[in-house]
């Protein structure tokens, strides 16, 4: 016996030495988001890794940003899955109720800045969104989750996040008094990697910034999050081709300036998914979304060239009122009229008792004017004529922050001898911008028609999605394939896109539309049109019809 057990011994000390098998990563979910790309920009040559991944998995043909089409307003969808009226995020600008330093010590939130936003939290009980983001809700069921990118949108996915010991958050004022705090062993890592602790300045295209912010992903942040040994949920906010866009040089955002903005996003989406792999993540969930469309600036007007504030400006001489930068009356502290600029619309607050009288004139002022493209008037006012209820476009809800009296969307206009017509599309804007830059905003399908696609395990296949979808959509479905609920405050939520969904059911779509209760003098009615699938609607177009590109005649 003790011969068999010495024999035994040996014979095993004799066989191969098998490796232990890899420890597989952690699953990773990655939401990538390309700001103002397009739905028509991306083509097998303009961009052949966003390409492949609406062709090999979901292509969304049927895509929404929401109203306003603005970057941080959507910032707010894709972060909760809420719309506006419960996000209260109204613009990239709006009113604050306090004093604001960076804004001149005017009660006006520029939104894309770590600072205001910390302010903005402070004011409304903590979290100003008052819902619970995606990335927040995943670190609380147990996920590493952060969030990289440009400055504004990026704090916004987990926005009560400022000292970097939850989600971490590096955005492309990391490193200076304006960004968000990390901690310091993570500065270190960074700069242990050969890379400085500062960010390259934004450029167009973005490429050294958006390069510096890959490496910071790849070589630090994804490294730590997979060590956890967590389930890993990332989000990556491109500042491409939206800066790009904006500075195009070229008489139109179609020129080159725009395409190389459109290759830097698709370089960036290919660095983020070759680091992936290199780390041993080879079949992630990978989300890609667009806050808005874009469309390029034209300020003719009769034959005029409009200046920035020309709402503002319009509005006190109609109103025989003073302006003092878009405070209406005779007392600028407290204004009877305050006008927000947000590029392709302007919120316009009435904080007077005679506000609904306000509210009438201002509607039948600007419907006036050539630039006016749709016409929103607060709920709160009762039935303001010719315009349209921020309540059917989901602008009026549980929000903490003040919700605007009106919002004016801006006209857009075929360009012509251009085609396909949402590539080529021109609009007013309330900015510093101007003719033949890019600018967003507005209610044209142009505006609303943004860039998304998905692919991974949880997805479909080679499937073109026709059924609408928006920005409000990807939390719902990105929660549902991770596992976990997200309680809400307010009604105003979008939908899990199950129909995109392995083993998906198609999904019943319908189509209306709602006009306004009357006429405004000269031009009408306004027309809102929309898509619904279930309880959820999906805007595309609103405002004058003959004003509005993507709005149908009525």
């Amino acid at each position: 016996m003790k011969f068999a057990a010495l024999f035994a011994a040996f014979a095993l000390a004799a066989l191969p030495v098998q490796a232990a098998a890899p420890k597989p990563a952690p699953k990773v979910t990655l939401l990538f988001v390309a700001d103002g790309l397009r739905y028509d920009s991306v083509t097998a040559d303009s961009a052949p890794t966003l390409w492949k991944l609406k062709h090999d998995g979901v292509d969304f043909a049927a895509s929404h940003s929401l109203y306003p089409t603005i970057t941080t307003v959507n910032a707010s969808a894709i972060a909760t899955g809420h719309y506006i009226g419960d996000t209260g995020n109204f613009g990239n600008a709006l009113y604050s109720g306090f004093p604001v330093a960076e804004a001149g010590n005017l009660p006006v939130a520029i939104m894309e800045n770590d600072s205001v936003l910390g302010q903005m939290n402070a004011h409304f009980g903590g979290n100003y969104l008052n819902e619970t983001s995606l990335l927040a809700a995943a670190r609380q069921h147990g996920f590493a989750t952060a969030a990289l990118g440009k400055v504004g949108p990026t704090s916004i996915q987990d926005v009560t996040q400022r000292d970097g010991a939850g989600t971490i958050v590096i955005d492309d004022a990391v490193g200076t008094p304006a960004g968000i705090a990390i901690p310091a062993d993570l500065t270190a890592a960074i700069q242990a990697a050969g890379l400085p602790a500062t960010a390259p300045k934004t450029a167009t295209p973005n490429f050294a910034q958006e390069q510096y912010l890959v490496a910071v992903a790849t070589k630090v942040v994804l490294p730590r999050l997979l060590a956890s040994g967590k389930p890993v949920l990332m989000v990556f906010w491109s500042r491409d081709p939206d800066a790009s866009q904006h500075a195009e040089k070229d008489g139109s955002i179609n020129g080159p300036g725009g395409r190389a903005g459109i290759k830097d996003a698709d370089d960036t989406l290919a660095a983020l998914l070759a680091g992936l792999k290199d780390h041993g993540v080879k079949t992630p969930n990978v989300f890609v979304t667009a806050d808005h469309g874009f469309s390029t600036i034209d300020e003719t007007s009769h034959g005029a060239t409009l200046a920035s504030g020309f709402v503002a400006a319009d509005l006190a001489a109609a109103l025989n009122l003073p302006n003092a930068h878009g405070a209406i009356g005779a007392d600028p502290k407290n204004p009877d009229v305050m006008v927000i600029p947000n590029g392709g619309s302007d919120l316009i607050y009435l904080p007077g008792a005679n506000a609904k009288d306000m509210a009438a004139k201002i509607a039948v002022a600007l419907a006036a004017k050539d630039y006016t493209g749709a016409i929103f008037a607060n709920d709160a006012l009762g039935d303001v004529p010719g315009t349209l209820p921020m309540s059917a476009v989901n602008l009026r809800g549980t929000a903490l922050t003040q919700q605007p009296s009106m919002v004016i969307g801006f006209a857009s206009h075929e360009v012509a001898g251009c085609q396909p017509l949402l590539m080529c599309t021109a609009e007013f804007a309330d900015t510093s911008l101007v003719t033949g830059q890019g600018m967003h905003g507005s209610f044209s399908r142009a505006d609303t028609r943004n860039f998304m696609a998905a692919m991974g395990p949880a997805f479909k296949r080679g499937f073109v999605d026709d059924a609408p979808i928006s920005n409000a959509d990807i939390t719902p479905t990105l929660a549902h394939i991770l596992g976990f609920t997200i309680a809400a405050k307010g009604d105003l939520t979008g939908r899990a896109i199950t129909e995109a969904l392995a083993k998906g059911k198609t999904v019943s779509v319908t189509k209306g539309w709602i006009a306004s209760t009357a006429p405004l003098p000269d031009i009408g009615k306004q027309f809102l049109e929309y898509q619904q699938v279930g309880g959820t609607r999906y805007f595309d177009a609103a405002g004058i019809p003959a004003r509005t590109v993507g709005l149908s005649a009525h």
